[in-house]
């Protein structure tokens, strides 16, 4: 929709180059549209608010099993955080249109930190909101870039393979790789810990 609207070009693979990372790296490395920081700024702004009209018109969908899980963990007195590459805006729309923040202690966001994945900066911000050391952390992450942020962030990471392949999930480091989240529950976050 940007694209159209600025009448710029959209490199091919594009959307799987940028999965994961923050608009100061996709507009001016991957779609190569400007270096223009103000430009930059302004592009990704109407980016995200294109992305928030669609979302309310289209909807979002829960992944199967998630909500099942959330509430394992909460039952469990496990805290859970969001860290993302979106802003704040995005996260708080999928929230309210998911019913689904009530079970997080907080989320960090692409305004909250000064570099994006594959930095743990994300992650690392996100622990200290639960009051948890890395290392007692589990990431779920669909994006190498972000399976790498908590890797170097001394997390366990366990892949969904929803939006990207297994093998690239693999290859980023992932401790584990799910294609089917309905598999996912406290024993297999637990088993993560044994290995």
């Amino acid at each position: 929709m940007l694209a159209s609207e600025i009448g710029k070009p959209l490199p091919e693979n594009h959307f799987k180059q940028g999965f994961g990372k923050r608009n100061a790296i996709i507009i001016p490395e991957i779609l190569a549209w400007t270096k223009d920081l103000d430009e930059i700024e302004r592009l990704g702004r109407r980016k995200e608010e294109l992305y928030r009209k669609l979302v309310n018109s289209d909807g979002l969908r829960t992944l199967p099993g998630i909500r099942k899980l959330l509430a394992e963990l909460e039952t469990n007195e496990i805290p859970c955080a969001v860290g993302t590459s979106t802003e704040r805006e995005n996260l708080k729309l999928a929230f309210q249109l998911l019913d689904l923040g009530d079970f997080f202690h907080g989320a960090v966001c692409s305004e909250d930190v000064r570099r994006g994945k594959p930095d743990p900066e994300v992650f690392l911000k996100a622990a200290a909101l639960m009051n948890l050391p890395p290392e007692r952390c589990v990431v779920l992450e669909d994006s190498a870039h972000g399976i790498e942020a908590a890797r170097f962030g001394n997390m366990k990471t366990l892949g969904l393979a929803t939006t990207r392949e297994s093998e690239k999930l693999k290859e980023a480091g992932a401790h584990l790789v799910m294609s089917d989240p309905t598999g996912v529950n406290l024993d297999l976050l637990s088993s993560l810990f044994q290995s």
